[in-house]
């Protein structure tokens, strides 16, 4: 119960990796809104955590206040909050339209600043807040072609904890993120053969893609008071993936 009697609003938690932090967090005793453009999901998602469900697209101002206000509404008050929403269109770079880059940029890294600058004013007010990110490993470390406009995005979510982070300190608000890697999760298993995910496993470490319980765990702890003497840092969660040179790079433990 590590979170007992906290607020927690988590953003795209209607399936996957969000829905898979909301759960975690309500298991340790969170009180747990979620926001999400996919209604009919987020409503389920959060009936089974006996939560709130809001809509919202946070790439519009006025929906990131109406997800924080509806929060502060229900409990009181808003302790956490995680942005999870993104899009992730595969284009090359040549080929992507401005408009496809402005649309992951406004969710992707302008919804993170929404949601902290609406979230701001409550946690200052008590002295305490987390707020956190799903940033990836791809962008702040790794990339692959047509993810040009998703790198940008993910990378400078890791750029605006930092910043974010020094500002916020002083109104004891922490700010971290997360970096997954490949985590097999609904979509991943709809939309990528089976051929696929097996050159992703080959391609980590500890040999399996991880999973969003996975990704929630090392969430809970940032949310947590364990980690109430880290902030404007970032939690890599990929199974070992970004430390390869090459592919050659198993060995016989015997």
């Amino acid at each position: 119960m590590r979170l007992k009697g906290q607020a927690a609003l988590v953003v795209g938690a209607a399936r996957g990796i969000g829905a898979a932090i909301a759960e975690r967090f309500r298991e340790e005793g969170a009180d747990i809104v979620i926001a999400d453009v996919e209604a009919s999901a987020g409503r389920q998602t959060a009936q089974r955590l006996d939560g709130r469900f809001v809509e919202a697209d946070i790439s519009v101002w006025q929906q990131a206040q109406n997800a924080v206000a509806a929060t502060v509404e229900a409990y009181g008050r808003i302790d956490i909050l995680v942005q999870n929403a993104g899009i992730y269109p595969w284009t090359l770079i040549e080929k992507t339209e401005p408009e496809e880059w402005d649309a992951v940029l406004a969710v992707n890294l302008k919804g993170a600043f929404l949601c902290a600058r609406a979230a701001l004013p409550h946690m200052k007010a008590q002295r305490h807040g987390r707020l956190l990110f799903t940033s990836s490993i791809t962008g702040p470390h790794v990339t692959s072609p047509g993810h040009g406009h998703y790198s940008a995005s993910k990378a400078g979510i890791n750029g605006f904890i930092r910043a974010a982070a020094l500002e916020f300190s002083s109104y004891g608000i922490t700010v971290n993120g997360v970096e997954p890697g490949n985590i097999l999760t609904e979509g991943m298993k709809a939309h990528r053969s089976a051929e696929f995910i097996r050159s992703m496993e080959e391609a980590i470490p500890l040999g399996r893609m991880g999973t969003p319980r996975d990704v929630a765990n090392a969430f809970l702890f940032l949310a947590s008071e364990d980690a109430s003497y880290i902030t404007g840092t970032t939690i890599v969660v990929d199974g070992g993936q970004i430390l390869p040179e090459g592919s050659d790079f198993r060995i016989n433990p015997d």
